[in-house]
């Protein structure tokens, strides 16, 4: 428990502080420079909390929030959609570039399907009715972070509800044709 009051002597503010802190932490409060603190009038504020307004200070910045080089990086994994398709790309979005055959329209094609309170990246939902229209053996895998989030997600043509969401992903997908 920590316990500050102040009290004036003549014209200077005097603070005692009551803990349970170890010398070495005494000491290091006793070295650190006097911070002002105001009177503080009867019916207002206690002097401790305003002696903890005048020393808070926001809390550090953590890496996971700190800004990257590339704010999105996806890793796009595609087989058996033919020859000249299959393969691994990396992309980096918001700055484009990478290794995917066509960079800016990848990431102009995730921009497009990234609205406000969806996954662009979610998969068809259970229970929807689809026809049984088989789009061929392609797959894809992709990984990564996209909008702050974590990205794994897999794309396959087995059904038109999953050859309608490779197919609004092209040119971050290979245009097969419907």
């Amino acid at each position: 428990m920590l316990l500050v009051t102040s009290r004036t002597v003549g014209s200077a503010v005097a603070l005692a502080v009551a803990s349970a802190l170890s010398v070495t932490a005494l000491s290091a409060v006793a070295a650190a420079p006097a911070v002002a603190a105001a009177p503080v009038a009867a019916g207002t504020a206690s002097a401790g909390a305003a002696s903890a307004a005048a020393t808070s200070a926001p809390p550090p910045v953590r890496d996971e929030d700190r800004p990257g080089r590339f704010g999105d990086r996806l890793t796009v994994t595609v087989r058996h959609a033919g020859p000249g398709r299959d393969g691994t790309y990396e992309l980096f979005c918001h700055p484009a570039v990478g290794t995917h055959p066509d960079v800016r329209g990848a990431c102009a094609a995730v921009d497009r399907n990234t609205h406000w309170g969806s996954e662009p990246f979610a998969p068809v939902p259970e229970g929807s009715v689809c026809t049984m229209l088989y789009g061929g053996p392609a797959t894809a895998h992709v990984t990564g972070t996209w909008a702050g989030r974590p990205v794994d997600a897999r794309f396959d043509r087995g059904d038109g509800c999953e050859i309608a969401r490779w197919d609004r992903m092209v040119p971050l997908l290979p245009n097969l044709g419907s």
